[in-house]
Order: C-alpha cells, then sequence, then structure tokens
C-alpha cells in the first residue's frame, strides 16, 4: 500500500488502526492536529454506520425493499449508493456494488482478519446480480429482495476525498488523510509536495513519488487480504463476470487522479480486467504504476521513471 512519509516537512501526523487497516492524518500545522482528528472520526463513524458490511447495525445491512420494491436511505447511503453506480457505469461495470453475496460465499463476511485465521472451508461461487439491477432516485433505492450491497470499492475512497477535504475548509490547514492504500490530500502541500512510499509488501518493489497539492493515489491490491478456501488463495476483489476473486495477473495498481475516489475506481477496474487492464487504464489518461504477479512494474502516463537497482 502507500505509506505518507514525513520526512523533514514542518508538519505532524497521527495513525490508528482503522477498518482492519492503518489510519493517518498528516497536517501542516501542529496546532491544527487535535481538531482535525476530531472532525475525521466524527466523518469515518458516520460512513461506517452507514456502509459497513460487517456491523449488524449498519444501514446497508438493515436495507429491507417495501411493497413498491423500494427504501428510503440515509443521505449519506445516498450519497456513497450514487458514487458506487457512477463508478459501475464509468468502468463498465469492473467495479460492482452489488458483489456482496459474491464476497460472502468467498468467505469474507466478517473482519479480514478473523477471514484469515479462520476455517479453511470451501468456497461457494454466487453469481452477481449486477449494478443496474439498483435504482437510485434522490434516496429512494430500489433493489430485489435480499441482495446484498458491497461499498468497499468506493466508500473508503470517498471517506478520504471528504475527510481531506473537511479539515482544509474547516481549518484552513493543507492535510493528508491515508486509509490503508486510498490517500487524498487538500489545502496547500508542504515544500516539494506530499511525500509518498508506494510499496504493497515488503517483497515488493518500491516507489517514492510526490503528490501535489489536492491530488489522491489509490493502491488496489491483489496481494493483501487474502486468506484460503480449500485448495484455493482466494483476494478481496471480485470479478463481477464469474462471482470469483479476480485472476491476480496485476500484484499492485496505484493511479492517481484529482481524487481518491477516481483513483481506487480506476486501480480496482484495472485488476479485474486483468490482462486488458493495461490498455484499459492507459486509455483513461491517468499516472499509475502497476506490478504483475512476477514483480515486473510497468508504468503509464507521467509515472516517475525508478532508478534501475533502486526499486526492490
Amino acid at each position: 500500500m502507500a505509506a505518507p512519509s514525513l520526512g523533514h516537512a514542518p508538519v505532524a501526523a497521527r495513525d490508528w488502526e482503522l477498518w482492519s487497516t492503518r489510519a493517518r492524518l498528516v497536517v501542516t500545522d501542529r496546532a491544527a492536529l487535535e481538531p482535525a482528528l476530531l472532525l475525521v472520526d466524527d466523518l469515518l463513524a458516520e460512513i461506517e454506520l452507514a456502509a459497513s458490511r460487517f456491523r449488524p447495525d449498519a444501514e446497508v445491512r438493515r436495507l429491507r425493499p417495501g411493497a413498491d420494491g423500494s427504501v428510503l436511505v440515509s443521505p449519506v447511503l445516498a450519497d456513497l449508493l450514487a458514487a458506487a453506480l457512477e463508478d459501475a457505469d464509468r468502468t463498465g461495470g469492473a467495479v460492482d456494488p452489488t458483489v456482496g453475496a459474491a464476497l460472502s460465499g468467498l468467505g469474507y463476511d466478517r473482519d479480514i482478519r478473523l477471514v484469515e485465521s479462520g476455517p479453511r472451508l470451501v468456497a461457494v461461487v454466487r453469481p452477481v446480480p449486477g449494478w443496474r439491477v439498483l435504482r437510485l432516485d434522490g434516496r429512494r433505492l430500489r433493489l430485489p429482495e435480499g441482495l446484498e450491497i458491497d461499498l468497499g470499492a468506493t466508500a473508503k475512497a470517498v471517506a478520504a476525498d471528504r475527510a481531506a477535504t473537511l479539515v482544509a475548509e474547516r481549518l484552513g490547514v493543507g492535510v493528508l488523510v491515508s486509509l490503508g492504500g486510498d490517500i487524498a490530500t487538500a489545502g496547500p502541500a508542504p515544500a516539494g509536495g506530499w511525500q509518498v512510499r508506494v510499496q504493497d509488501t515488503d517483497r515488493d518493489p518500491a516507489s517514492q513519488i510526490a503528490l501535489a497539492a489536492g491530488t489522491a493515489l489509490a493502491t488496489s491490491s491483489t496481494a493483501r487480504r487474502t486468506w484460503r478456501r480449500g485448495s484455493e488463495q482466494l483476494h478481496h476483489i471480485v470479478d463481477p463476470r464469474t462471482g470469483r476473486s479476480a485472476d491476480p495477473v496485476w500484484r499492485t495498481v496505484s493511479v492517481v487522479a484529482a481524487s481518491c475516489r477516481d483513483a481506487n475506481a480506476a486501480a480496482t477496474a484495472t485488476i479485474v480486467k486483468g490482462r486488458h487492464g493495461l490498455a484499459w487504464l492507459e486509455a483513461q489518461g491517468l499516472p499509475a504504476r502497476l506490478v504483475d504477479r512476477d514483480g515486473t512494474v510497468h508504468l503509464c502516463h507521467g509515472w516517475p521513471v525508478e532508478p534501475e537497482g533502486d526499486a526492490a
């Protein structure tokens, strides 16, 4: 995943565990750190309560369509659903919010730490209904009875974007918010830009980049959030066409974009598209770095070239 580096910049940071990953908040004014944390904590709690697939009290877990096949959702969930449906449309269905049941069938039905340590049961492949079965009109959502929605491919990136924007607007500082592999920035950047080291696991090649103010970075991985079911090695990115974990043609895909949501949608879609993903991503015109299953690095659209011998 991508890890923000403080370097020698006059910034303040706080790290904590969140959603089975590492979160980091960095601000350009030390006096703003504590109030920024309060703003971010409140926002993330609101998004978790709306969209977590692993909280029984989460709104997304309690959706029950009425006699007309629809349900009124909260403004928070409506915004997240709208973002997920837009991402599905522009990625040709590669990023699909209706993969919830497929993920559960593969074994990802609770916190990833419990999945990784659980019994090695046999995976059950379930078809993905497809994002077009969902209809959102304002806050009115139409969905089939029993459909399991998964917003994991969108909500975390949206949360990073909104948290960074909120802190910058309320406190008038430069800010970087990192939620696992999803990084958003807002406000002025430190001199030289936001320094970020891009590396998934310790044995993967690494890259050091500088994010300009207001840009974002997302990394999607088939090497993390993995588990076994029977003899199969599975991961959390589902190919909606098959209901299975996407073929791990790419170990990681990292994308820079104007928003974390855009970067994450492009990175996730590239992994789902497999061997056709590189050509699709190149057509998006976004700076990107792909590491294939053999560890070879592929760069797109101005991602900094890595000096030979320095990437490992």
